[in-house]
């Protein structure tokens, strides 16, 4: 594989080296087969032991180095997949195509992309891991799940029986110099409107798209706190407003990608007359004056647009053609994208600035027989996890539509009797000449999954800065990475 890539990272950073090998291998969540045999072969061939279950989970274990064999096995933990986002336009296809790498000074871009750091930098680290001879280390147990990024169930099935280790290093962080130690859980809600089609009447008027473009997203959990615009929550605002102002027939909805990302785009097709494209016109420059000056910091490039014929793509040609939903149905689809609750919802009192409960309206789609609001809510309390959950059911029901949930993930609670955490910190301030940040994160993280398996499992989560995860500017610093990777290194060689 490296000797088929031309390479734009040049660095003899061996964490970075093949990171960009990896990203040669596609590996959105649900297609993590091929990247997974690659890792496995690696692994084989340098005489480690691999455990590769059917549902391409990885257990990596390496012998301890001379003089660490009476030290506790650790454990080091990342996810092979990654959230597949690019902008529109990008001619890329996340099955087959690579992950094309840009460099701007200290970091590293995808063209167009995700860059996928989320998580490949952890995968790539184990490599390195694997491929260091000269590494001090206690004998290592390298976890690589599939799926973290839609519903965990790679961790969740994975068959934990075979590890000794009790100590877990989580590689999943995307901040220099913060070690976390607690995360949030949360579940996946569906609300489902059943499409009622009609044919569309010469008195509906001719087809335009109304989208919400310009928006940064973000991670649904980490960038949750900046209470950046949500396309798909502002289309139903465009379209409660439009409502009271003239008559429409809607045609379809769309909107985000990735439910644990903070969607970016949003569009529905609806049809006017030529009076109610004035009045449209008219209410969506007033809107655009108001969302400009409402998201001035957070997503100063927001823009309302209406452009005349069917814009938006039929979905795998599922929407039936010339055909327009019902007035319930569009009544239905515009309170729901009103009144689902989005954003954050309760701040923790006990730690600053942290994100107790949120909840994220991530996609939004259209189908021939329903349109489905697809959330994603996060909490680091079981008990508000579940408030959420009856609030949006009761939404559901008042609604009249369907609602069903799955997925949930749990929360990974702080341990004050860690001994793994006095390790960074003593390490980290040792070599850097201050105090290591200890924080929780509102994002999920497999920690708390794999502490259901083994309640007694001593966790941190640490990782090199990365930057707008989840979206196509992501990006990775290369220094830090370097640092990073150094720091590692000491870690390990002080677990003796």
């Amino acid at each position: 594989m490296s000797d088929t890539i031309t390479r734009v990272y040049t660095g003899d950073n061996k964490v970075l080296q093949y990171f960009e090998e990896l990203s040669q291998i596609p590996r959105g969540s649900g297609n993590e087969k091929a990247i997974s045999d690659f890792i496995a072969d690696f692994a084989r061939q340098r005489s480690c032991e691999v455990i590769q279950d059917e549902r391409n989970n990885l257990i990596i274990r390496k012998p301890a180095s001379n003089g660490y064999e009476a030290a506790q096995p650790v454990i080091f933990q990342g996810h092979l997949d990654m959230v597949c986002e690019k902008n529109k336009g990008t001619a890329h296809d996340f099955t087959r195509d690579p992950i094309r790498f840009k460099i701007d000074g200290d970091m590293i871009y995808a063209d167009g992309t995700t860059l996928g750091a989320d998580n490949g930098i952890a995968v790539a680290a184990a490599m390195a891991i694997i491929d260091s001879p000269e590494l001090e280390h206690p004998e290592l147990e390298m976890i690589l799940t599939t799926e973290e990024e839609t519903t965990m169930v790679g961790a969740f099935h994975l068959d934990a029986s075979p590890l000794k280790g009790r100590m877990m290093i989580n590689f999943d962080s995307d901040r220099e110099g913060i070690l976390f130690v607690s995360s949030a859980g949360g579940i996946n809600l569906y609300h489902t409107v059943p499409a009622v089609w009609q044919a569309r009447s010469a008195a509906a008027g001719e087809p335009y798209t109304i989208q919400i473009q310009g928006l940064t997203g973000g991670h649904s959990g980490d960038d949750i706190i900046h209470e950046r615009g949500n396309a798909n929550k502002l289309l139903g605002r465009v379209l409660n407003d439009l409502v009271r102002h003239t008559d429409f027939a809607l045609a379809r909805v769309s909107g985000g990608m990735k439910v644990n990302a903070i969607p970016r785009e949003a569009e529905a097709v609806v049809y006017l007359t030529a009076e109610g494209v004035e009045a449209a016109a008219t209410r969506i420059e007033e809107l655009n004056r108001m969302l400009k000056d409402e998201f001035q910091v957070s997503d100063k490039g927001v823009t309302v647009s209406l452009e005349a014929g069917f814009q938006a793509e039929n979905e795998a040609g599922a929407v039936p053609a010339d055909n327009v939903l019902s007035e319930q149905t569009k009544l239905a689809v515009i309170r729901l994208l009103t009144l689902i609750p989005n954003g954050v919802l309760s701040m923790d009192k006990a730690i600053p600035n942290l994100v107790r409960t949120s909840s994220n309206l991530g996609v939004v789609t259209t189908s021939g027989e329903e349109i489905v609001l697809h959330s994603l809510s996060r909490s680091s309390l079981r008990s508000q996890v579940d408030d959420v959950l009856r609030t949006m059911e009761t939404l559901a029901e008042t609604a009249g539509c369907g609602f069903r949930y799955d997925s949930y993930f749990p929360g990974w609670p702080y341990r004050a009797d860690s001994k793994l955490r006095p390790v960074f910190e003593s390490v980290y301030e040792r070599k850097f000449g201050k105090p290591l940040e200890i924080k929780a994160i509102h994002a999920g993280l497999e920690c708390g999954v794999l502490i259901e398996k083994m309640p007694d499992l001593d966790c941190v989560s640490y990782g090199p800065n990365l930057f707008e995860i989840h979206t196509p500017q992501e990006h990775l610093s290369i220094s830090s990475v370097e640092r990073t990777w150094a720091f590692l290194q000491d870690v390990l060689r002080e677990l003796k």
